[in-house]
């Protein structure tokens, strides 16, 4: 976090103005959307203060498990629970979601499930268990076979490390309650065939959970920043827009651009950076007709 603040006052000294806190466009009421705005913009508004507005906001709306029980109290989207961490490490308020002596399920395999893993150990849980969808990977990758593609194998953490027990090919079925808050889930062995799962009779089991946390991925960006700018989306409900060419990373309308997550959903950062610099030679080259930015 020291190399990020170090940067953000680089670029404020170098005249970049920060507005945080700051929803453009109707605030969104998406259940998992992390949301401190205490002011709103309107699209209008920017279009018309400035010459170029690129859209950057990533893909937010969380994968949701639509499940028998899933209304209970006890399940959270994983960002309800780390962000608000982040904020309670920082000196903030107190993190509304504790795992403190209860029985964890993480659902999803991936960073944010590591990181509702090791954030669950810190508060002191009683047990953490971490599901995944798909087979258990191999411990080591076949290079041969998938270079330059990113290597599937078994990836583990130093959250993992800390203390997890880690579980693959299960689905979940049910979520089971008491008094209106989860008390434990309902699973499924999953049996993977020809890139198609199916479930293995007799597996059924039932395991405590007292939280359950949904870190399976990011599906869309908010609709609501889109709809505002009147951008057109594509299939899977992002800004439409290309990455070559004359006019790349423009949108459907004048001055307004989209890079990263926001137009090609969830990825990694190195994409966002890569997107990042292109997008700003395209606006460099918008507003003075050339440019000298490395693409």
């Amino acid at each position: 976090k020291s190399h990020i603040d170090r940067r953000v006052a680089q670029m404020e000294a170098e005249g970049v103005t920060f507005r945080t806190k700051v929803c453009v466009g109707a605030k969104p009421s998406l259940t998992g959307i992390n949301d401190d705005a205490v002011e709103v913009v309107s699209a209008d508004q920017l279009k018309s203060e400035f010459d170029a507005v690129i859209l950057a906001a990533g893909s937010e709306v969380p994968r949701d498990l639509p499940v028998p029980g899933r209304e209970l109290g006890g399940i959270h989207f994983a960002l309800e629970l780390l962000v608000p961490q982040n904020k309670e490490v920082a000196g903030d308020d107190k993190n509304p979601i504790s795992a403190t002596g209860k029985h964890v399920i993480v659902i999803g395999g991936g960073d944010t499930g590591s990181d509702c893993v090791g954030t669950s150990n810190r508060h002191g849980a009683a047990s953490v268990t971490q599901f995944e969808v798909m087979p258990e990977p191999p411990k080591e990758e076949n290079r041969p076979l998938t270079w330059p593609y990113w290597p599937i194998k078994l990836r583990t953490s130093s959250s993992h490390e800390e203390g997890c027990q880690r579980e693959f090919a299960v689905s979940t079925k049910e979520f089971i309650g008491e008094n209106g808050k989860v008390k434990a889930l309902r699973t499924v062995e999953l049996e993977w065939k020809d890139g198609k799962p199916s479930e293995v009779p007799g597996s059924e089991r039932e395991l405590p959970a007292d939280l359950v946390l949904f870190a399976m991925g990011f599906t869309n960006p908010v609709a609501s920043l889109l709809e505002a700018f009147g951008v057109s989306k594509d299939a899977r409900g992002n800004a439409l827009a290309t990455t070559d060419g004359a006019g790349c990373y423009a949108t459907n309308v004048a001055k307004v651009f989209a890079a990263g997550d926001v137009r090609r959903g969830q990825s990694l950062v190195v994409w966002a950076i890569r997107e990042g610099r292109q997008a700003a030679r395209e606006v460099d080259t918008f507003l003075m007709g050339s440019s000298v930015l490395p693409r």
